[in-house]
């Protein structure tokens, strides 16, 4: 969670709808367009197709861990996108979504929980982890992403034409401009979590305005042991 969700499911769904003309996501926010298949039950409105119906191709979310999700998924044909970020960015973006829809929470509850693992569907570093190693062995399957707008389209089968269609996508689902889309600005579409809750600053290092040296350093030990030590680099 807080890994760039909303950008990633505003540029898949441009890239597979080849939304240049009719801009959807001007009037429906990405959370909306490419729903989660475990919150869905939460949704204001009729999402906009029936997620148990597979017999066309569909664009769905979940922050699940890999070692939680069904066979029919591993063993399907269908692509995971897997987009992760520095775990210090990721605290803030989280602890800023949980005050704006829960009340003021302490930021040195939330490093702690993050450091000990108790994270919002499970520990951020174990589940960084696993769909890095899964990545490895399946890299037609799952694409672990940091930010490559043209590696996404090429893994989703749909590559740019011309670097004209590069910069329409990368305008249209710049952060930027999605936060301050009306749309995203206002109203709900998920119970008791307003739009405005999904779009922030996504700055890289934002961390610097909030975390004090000893988090950091915490955050820093826990990073190198689970994740760079493998080879990940966030």
């Amino acid at each position: 969670m807080k890994t760039g969700t909303g950008w990633l499911k505003a540029i898949s769904f441009s890239i597979i709808k080849n939304d240049v003309e009719e801009d959807i996501l001007a009037t429906e926010t990405p959370y909306f367009l490419v729903p989660s298949v475990v919150t869905s039950f939460s949704a204001t409105k009729p999402l906009p197709f029936d997620i148990y119906d597979a017999s066309s191709p569909r664009l769905l979310h979940t922050h699940v861990a890999y070692s939680l999700l069904p066979d029919s998924i591993k063993n399907s044909a269908c692509k995971i996108i897997y987009i992760t970020r520095n775990p210090k960015d990721t605290i803030i973006s989280m602890w800023h979504f949980l005050s704006s829809i829960k009340g003021p929470f302490p930021l040195e509850e939330v490093v702690n929980s993050l450091c000990c693992g108790v994270y919002p569907y499970g520990s951020f570093f174990d589940h960084v982890v696993e769909y890095w190693m899964e990545s490895k062995k399946r890299p037609e399957k799952i694409l672990f992403l940091k930010a490559m707008i043209s590696k996404i389209a090429e893994f989703l089968g749909k590559p740019f034409l011309d670097e004209v269609q590069v910069e329409e996508i990368i305008k249209r689902c710049s952060l930027e401009r999605l936060k301050n889309l009306d749309v995203n600005k206002n109203g709900s579409f998920k119970s008791n979590v307003p739009n405005s809750a999904f779009f922030r600053k996504g700055e890289v290092s934002d961390w610097k305005n909030y975390l004090t040296p000893e988090m950091v350093e915490r955050i820093n030990q826990i990073t190198h042991i689970k994740l760079e030590t493998l080879g990940i680099f966030l």
